[in-house]
C-alpha cells in the first residue's frame, strides 16, 4: 500500500519515526510533515507566503524513502503534496502522528494532527490521526506496532474514504489492545491563560487544567480512561441539519 506519513510535531519527531520504522518495510511510505513544532494549527493553510521544501536527509538514508519537510503548517504538507509533488505516488492512505499528547473530544478543533488527517479525506482517500497520551506506558514503537499489525482490518471491505480518529490509552486494559468506537467529547480547560509582564510588555500564555464537562461512557474520554484505544469517526460537513430542517418548516 502506499502511504502518506505526515504529522504536527514536526518531520524529526519521534512519533513520526516510530511510524515510518512500522511501516516501511511492508509498504510503500513516503513522508510530508512540517519542518517544526505546529502543534495547535488545526487545518489552517499557509496563504500567499512561499514555503520552502527540503529532503529530510536522516529519515530519507535510514528508510531509502522520500521524506519532505515543508515550511508551513501540517495541512500544507499534506495538501501541498498530494496536489504538487506527489506525480505518480498517489497515496491509498494518509497517517498523521503519532501525536504526543492525546487528541480527545473539543481538542480536535484545534488538532494540527486532525487537520492533517483531514486534508487526507477531503481529497477521497482513508485517513488516520493517530495519538498517544502524553503520560502512556506505552511508547511510539508500542503505537506504531500495534497500527501497522491491525491495519488491514480497518481497511478491508471499506469501498467509500473513512476519517478516524485514534487516541492511545495511559495503560492498555488487561495489558493488550482492545478497541472501542465512540463520540466526541467535550473538553475545556480552566485559568487556561497565564498572564505576565515584561519590561513593561503584557504577555499571556496558553495551560490550564483540564476539565471535562462531557465524558459519558460513549465518549472518546471514557474509552480511553478505561484503558481501551479510543476510534471516533468523523466527518468534515459541519451543516446543522436540525436547525436546517426547523428553518425549512416554517
Amino acid at each position: 500500500m502506499r502511504i502518506l506519513i505526515s504529522n504536527d510535531d514536526g518531520v524529526r519527531a519521534q512519533g513520526l519515526g516510530a511510524l515510518v520504522h512500522a511501516l516501511y518495510r511492508q509498504h510503500e511510505v513516503v513522508v510530508s510533515a512540517p519542518m517544526y513544532q505546529q502543534s495547535g494549527m488545526a487545518h489552517a493553510l499557509t496563504v500567499g507566503t512561499p514555503m520552502e521544501v527540503a529532503h529530510d536527509a536522516d529519515l530519507e538514508k535510514r528508510y531509502h524513502i522520500t521524506a519532505l519537510s515543508v515550511d508551513g503548517t501540517p495541512t500544507d504538507s499534506v495538501k501541498l503534496y498530494l496536489e504538487a509533488l506527489a506525480g505518480e505516488f498517489q497515496p491509498e492512505l494518509v497517517v498523521s502522528g503519532i501525536n504526543h499528547g492525546a487528541n480527545l473530544a473539543t481538542d480536535i478543533l484545534y488538532s494540527g494532527t486532525v487537520g492533517a488527517a483531514m486534508e487526507g479525506y477531503l481529497h477521497g482517500i482513508p485517513a488516520f490521526a493517530l495519538s498517544l497520551d502524553a503520560d502512556s506506558e506505552l511508547t511510539y514503537t508500542d503505537v506504531a506496532e500495534i497500527f501497522a499489525r491491525d491495519l488491514n482490518q480497518w481497511l478491508d471491505h471499506r469501498e467509500t474514504p473513512f476519517f478516524y480518529n485514534v487516541n492511545f490509552p495511559k495503560k492498555l486494559k488487561d495489558g493488550r489492545p482492545q478497541y472501542v468506537f465512540g463520540r466526541q467529547g467535550k473538553r475545556d480547560y480552566i485559568n487556561a491563560f497565564q498572564r505576565e509582564e515584561q519590561d513593561g510588555h503584557v504577555f499571556y500564555t496558553m495551560a490550564g487544567e483540564i476539565y471535562d464537562s462531557d465524558k459519558g461512557s460513549a465518549t472518546d474520554i471514557y474509552a480511553t480512561d478505561q484503558g481501551y484505544i479510543s476510534i471516533t469517526p468523523l466527518i468534515t460537513d459541519m451543516t446543522d441539519y436540525m436547525a436546517l430542517q426547523d428553518r425549512l418548516e416554517k
